[in-house]
């Protein structure tokens, strides 16, 4: 089974976008009984509250559901439970750094970089934008099922 934490700073728009939509995928492809997925904050902003309303619209316009879904925090013993541990931008990949100590085994990517960009994904939190988010976080599942289904055959 493959394990895959999305990290963004509060747990309610970029990071619970990018697991649901990975499961929906995954789900999709058949494949869902292969994954555990889960996201998290590195903050504490926003711990116990539900997804943000913009983040349930935008999937709600694909028929996906965050249902009972509440903010978390990441903790340094998320890091022997994940495979992955996959932030949104470049300031959530130092502040999974700064929970988790160190990566020595090579867990902690930024979304984008599965699509081959280091493009940041942008907080709609702040912009106001869910449907450039979504569109990048489809891009970054995408490319992120793509390296996973390649990483297993070879």
């Amino acid at each position: 089974m493959i394990k895959i934490l999305f990290i963004c700073l509060g747990n309610i728009c970029r990071s619970p976008m990018a697991e649901f939509l990975l499961k929906d995928m995954v789900k999709k492809r058949g494949s869902a009984a292969d994954f555990y997925i889960a996201s998290a904050a590195t903050s504490t902003y926003e711990i116990g509250n539900p997804v943000h309303r913009g983040t349930r619209t935008k999937l709600a316009q694909y028929a996906i559901s965050v249902a009972g879904k509440t903010a978390v925090q990441l903790t340094k013993e998320d890091y022997a439970r994940y495979d992955y541990l996959i932030g949104m931008d470049t300031a959530n990949i130092r502040d999974i750094m700064r929970i988790i100590g160190s990566d020595p085994q090579h867990k902690v990517y930024k979304l984008l970089q599965f699509a081959g960009s280091e493009r940041n994904i942008a907080d709609p939190w702040y912009t106001g934008n869910f449907d450039v988010t979504y569109d990048d976080i489809y891009e970054g599942c995408t490319g992120l099922l793509d390296y996973l289904q390649n990483k297993t055959i070879v």
